[in-house]
């Protein structure tokens, strides 16, 4: 039985990957990848052969599929399991895989690497000793709205994922039950156009208004007690 090493891969920029993960990646039998043509990109710039496959699919059927020939493949070797950037299990569908290996037995490694969740707080200027992640915040209005209500008047910042084309309407709630909370919109980070915008939602809403959204975005939200 082989190990299944959660290998980090870079964010953006194709430097931030360490020693050790380049190393795993070519000594393993196989890459499991969430987006294998992603994926080539990294192992291109560092000449590594290893073999590739998808791990998870859209479809339930397909995904099963995919999942036990990652399971069958650790029978004959170690298998490195990559998100299509950052940490495996951080908002997206590694932690499947990796439960699925875990109810075989399989020896589980991390090798850390970067995330857009702390990269994102480091820049924030935000005090976040303690905060809560939310992930990808849902599609809808009325499913995002229950989910950030309740948390309008944590004590702690929280940080979520958005992408672009729904920044606008998640910033108008964020204006509607933050108030004028300071936060943080953190994107294309690490990358050539990357930028960390800091206000109140009301004051990002109007820049991103006059400037289209670019890029998957990382919101950080200050905690009531973080105010003044």
């Amino acid at each position: 039985m082989g190990t299944l090493y959660i290998v980090g891969t870079p964010i953006g920029n194709l430097e931030d990957i360490s020693p050790r993960a380049l190393n795993v990646l070519r000594d393993v039998r196989l890459i499991a990848a969430e987006n294998p043509s992603r994926t080539q990109r990294l192992l291109a710039r560092y000449d590594i052969q290893t073999p590739m496959m998808r791990y998870t699919d859209a479809y339930q059927r397909k995904k099963r599929q995919r999942s036990a020939a990652v399971l069958d493949a650790l029978q004959e070797g170690d298998v490195a399991l990559v998100s299509e950037a950052g940490m495996p299990g951080l908002a997206d569908p590694g932690f499947e895989l990796v439960a699925a290996a875990q109810r075989e037995g399989v020896r589980i490694v991390p090798v850390p690497g970067p995330t857009a969740l702390s990269t994102a707080l480091s820049v924030s200027g935000i005090p976040a000793g303690r905060f809560l992640f939310l992930g990808f915040l849902p599609r809808g209005d009325n499913a995002r709205r229950s989910l950030l209500a309740p948390l309008a008047g944590s004590p702690f910042a929280i940080v979520a994922y958005e992408a672009p084309h729904r920044l606008l309407g998640t910033l108008a709630a964020l204006d509607d039950l933050f108030a004028g909370r300071p936060m943080a919109a953190a994107c294309e980070l690490t990358k050539l156009y990357e930028d960390t915008r800091r206000g109140t939602a009301a004051e990002l809403l109007v820049h991103y208004t006059a400037h289209r959204p670019r890029g998957e975005y990382t919101l950080v939200i200050a905690g009531t007690d973080q105010v003044a």
